[in-house]
């Protein structure tokens, strides 16, 4: 990892899961594994000071897998106003002394601990100007996304409905787009057929905790 760049991280996991059939995707296991806490880990592996995990729908379950990790939970009083308003809360709570964020989904089950410090690789050689940068996988874009300490100031003191999707694209000259192969960037989970073609294309099983 760039050994001065200082960087925090915000794993958003507020969501209700709609799409999933209301089910909280962030408690799919892989492995045995919650989703949640293994991408916790990655970004933790990846060498950030600090980590910050959005909760909102489903926060009392979701934040058991995380009990004993050094992460600070954030609550998103009001998750049904959707993604920016998490981000816009994770945000605030990383802090202002952190040069750069990574904004992590916990839907991800391939995004890992070499992935995410080859994005903070690529920020730390962002060409001059540049304060957001995000991996784009045969032209699709992909997650996680990395922000300069400036882009979070110009996020945070936006409207509440103005989030990094939105300032991406604001501010199309001052980001940087990561053209890559990793699919791993592009692979999420967000309807059930998601996860049988997860399955199906790496030979790895999704299984729902008991009780859901």
């Amino acid at each position: 990892m760039h050994s001065t760049l200082r960087v925090g991280a915000v794993l958003l996991a507020a969501g209700a899961g709609s799409r999933m059939g209301n089910k909280p995707k962030s408690l799919l296991q892989l492995d045995g594994q919650p989703l949640i806490k293994r991408m916790a880990n990655h970004v933790l592996q990846a060498g950030v000071a600090r980590l910050v995990v959005v909760l909102g729908h489903y926060a009392a379950d979701i934040s058991l897998p995380l009990e004993g990790m050094p992460v600070e939970l954030v609550h998103n009083p009001d998750p049904a106003q959707g993604l920016v308003s998490s981000q816009r809360l994770g945000l605030q709570a990383i802090g202002e002394d952190v040069e750069a964020v990574v904004m992590a989904l916990a839907d991800q089950p391939l995004v890992n601990a070499s992935d995410i410090q080859h994005l903070i690789h690529v920020f730390s050689k962002r060409p001059a100007g540049t304060e957001m940068v995000f991996p784009v996988v045969h032209g699709q874009p992909g997650n996680p996304v990395l922000l300069s300490a400036a882009a979070r100031s110009d996020i945070l003191s936006g409207s509440s409905d103005f989030g990094c999707k939105e300032w991406r694209q604001s501010h199309g000259a001052r980001t940087h787009r990561h053209e890559c192969q990793n699919l791993h960037y592009i692979t999420d989970l967000d309807r059930p057929q998601d996860i049988s073609d997860f399955e199906l294309k790496y030979g790895a099983r999704l299984h729902w905790p008991a009780g859901l």
